[in-house]
């Protein structure tokens, strides 16, 4: 089983023009919620461990990680209530988010909550504004720390400066979180958040050099590279026509932890082991789940036989 650890929250996508909006549409969300719905629609054997309300928001994003099959035995339910999160999609299809939800359930696990986990649990995934809101994150990186080099450890920043505007903080809980991961995957627009002007490539090599067995970068309608100590494979975006983006990155997040357990990455030694078309193969599978994801409306993550037969057109 792969545990995810993050948050999960409701999506109100606005539905009109800015200020004659008067109708949302709500959708269960949050990047971590999402990679483990896309897990599960690869058929992976996947598990929740968040703060999710008992408000009756929080029952319904708990009743969908369960149609899902995604196991909830993890989650812990804090009577705080469900973060909220408003989506504006642009001309391009790209979002603009803000989120409510000082307090939430999601952003105050403590390390009281902090689970054994059952020898089933192989990997552990860490994702987006929950690696740097205490008390969560604090909570999140112990666990982390607790379980490396025992599990397969894989973060995602998803950098949301809205939730948490101080770069310098993320910067810092990041440089923490590189050291102990196994792999990171990280999209070119976060690294730019971070390091204004930056090349995303060399910063990639930087990161890879301070602990990670791979390290990939997104590069949206450009595709994706992966770095490991022996490869650099990039891997381009096939063409779409596109809705919008909403989950693009999660989808692909998801579809890269299901190939990589799929070949027995359980460690740092199977990650730097894989060969140049391994890498090619799995960036080529992810590309397209992300790619899928978005010729549909919001965070619609494909199962696993629509990437295959997408794959063979």
């Amino acid at each position: 089983m792969l545990l995810v650890c993050g948050e999960a929250l409701f999506d109100l996508f606005m539905t009109g023009t800015p200020g004659q909006v008067d109708l949302f549409k709500a959708r269960h969300g949050g990047s971590p919620y999402n990679v483990a719905v896309g897990l599960a629609r690869q058929g992976a054997a996947v598990g929740f461990f968040a703060g999710v309300s008992e408000d009756f928001l929080g029952q319904q994003i708990i009743n969908a990680l369960r149609a899902e099959t995604v196991a909830t035995s993890y989650v812990v339910r804090k009577t705080a209530p469900t973060t909220l999160s408003l989506v504006m999609l642009g001309a391009d299809g790209v979002p603009s988010y803000a989120f409510y939800g000082d307090g939430a359930a999601d952003r105050i696990l403590t390390l009281a909550d902090l689970p054994k986990l059952a020898p089933e649990v192989t990997a552990l995934h860490f994702g987006s504004y929950a690696l740097v809101c205490p008390p969560t994150a604090d909570t999140y990186f112990a666990l982390a720390q607790r379980e490396a080099g025992q599990r397969l450890l894989s973060i995602d920043p998803n950098v949301r400066l809205n939730v948490e505007p101080d770069v310098a903080l993320w910067r810092r809980r990041l440089a923490a979180w590189v050291k102990i991961a196994d792999v990171v995957k990280v999209s070119a627009e976060d690294l730019e958040l971070l390091y204004p002007g930056c090349d995303v490539d060399q910063t990639a090599r930087l990161w890879l050099s301070e602990g990670p067995a791979l390290v990939v970068v997104t590069k949206g309608g450009e595709g994706a590279v992966a770095f490991t100590r022996r490869q650099e494979v990039a891997m381009v975006a096939p063409a779409i026509n596109m809705i919008d983006t909403v989950g693009a990155g999660d989808a692909f997040q998801a579809a890269l932890l299901d190939q990589l357990l799929r070949r027995g990455c359980t460690g740092g030694l199977q990650l730097a082991a894989l060969s140049a078309l391994e890498l090619q193969s799995i960036l080529r599978f992810a590309c397209m789940a992300g790619a899928l994801t978005c010729t549909r409306q919001g965070a619609d993550l494909p199962r696993r036989e629509e990437i295959l037969r997408a794959l063979e057109r």
